[in-house]
């Protein structure tokens, strides 16, 4: 939007839940908010205890005194970061209160889910207290024979090994494909029973959620001898302990609609009164935090 320019609320009623319809719908498309806990998160953060070190008990004899064992505690900070997208539509949509509505539930909350699932599994934290997957211990896979079931399980090991217990999947549409097309010794599919399943709702008992939000695409290998670089893996899915993750949210998601801002559409200036135009703003405060040791990707090399 351009610096100075006014924002006037058009005359276009919404209904009055649309705000608590874009979040919950936004949870649900959202693999991380699925998942991971949802805690309150007040404007000016929160100071969330950690847990660093667990109590031990010991035996003891009848009167003996009893052993005092002190847990390792540690804080982090839970600190909130805007998340924004404006969407235009053309007046048209002000003859259909209806219209309007679906295509705000419809388009918004998947753009949000998506961002904040991106940014919390490859992408750059947008601050100092927001943690993301990014750099995570990956498993990778050939994507011959059981190599992806070998990769499932070396990831509960080693979540195990950090004092975690696996209890959920977030997997990309690739990764699916990539599961749906793995085979045993005599050509069976691994993970599936049928053609007529088709997907793949648990794996090693726990369940699975599918974001777009989850694909890491790597860079193919290029060149040769000293100068070659190297690839980088494709992030296909990750396993984690979600009882170790949580998120929070200040508000709700806020709308605002304007019909007098000047937006920039691929480069140019767009004045919507000009074009009959108008446009919604959905943005929400979120923060995120979680024990990164506690979660593994699963990651495809490039042939």
């Amino acid at each position: 939007m351009a610096s100075g320019i006014a924002t006037n609320r058009t005359n276009v009623s919404l209904p009055t839940d649309v705000s608590a319809e874009i979040l919950q719908k936004t949870q649900e498309q959202s693999a991380i908010m699925s998942l991971a806990r949802q805690i309150a998160l007040p404007g000016r953060g929160l100071t969330i205890p950690v847990i660093t070190g667990d109590p031990e008990a010991s035996w003891v004899d009848e009167t003996d005194k009893k052993p005092v064992s002190n847990p390792g505690l540690s804080t982090k900070i839970m600190q909130a970061y805007k998340l924004a997208v404006i969407v235009p539509f053309s007046d048209e949509f002000r003859r259909d209160e209806q219209a309007l509505y679906d295509a705000l539930v419809a388009r918004l909350p998947l753009a949000l889910a998506k961002k904040f699932d991106e940014t919390v599994f490859n992408g750059t934290a947008p601050g100092s207290n927001f943690d993301t997957f990014a750099a995570v211990t990956g498993q990778t896979i050939s994507g011959q024979g059981n190599s992806f079931y070998s990769a499932l399980v070396a990831a509960d090991a080693d979540i195990a090994a950090h004092g975690g217990i696996l209890n959920g999947f977030a997997m990309s549409p690739q990764g699916k494909g990539e599961m749906l097309s793995a085979l045993d010794a005599d050509n069976r599919p691994i993970f599936i029973n049928s053609v007529a399943e088709g997907a793949v709702p648990r794996l090693l008992g726990a369940p699975v959620l599918y974001s777009k939000g989850v694909y890491g695409q790597g860079n193919a290998a290029s060149g040769s001898g000293s100068g070659a670089v190297a690839a980088k893996p494709d992030v296909l899915g990750f396993a984690g302990d979600w009882t170790q993750a949580m998120y929070g949210t200040v508000e709700g998601v806020k709308i605002d609609i304007s019909d007098q801002a000047t937006l920039t559409i691929s480069d140019t200036a767009v004045n919507l009164w000009e074009r009959n135009m108008f446009a919604v703003r959905a943005e929400i405060e979120v923060g995120f935090r979680a024990d990164t040791a506690c979660f593994n990707k699963i990651v495809r090399t490039h042939a």
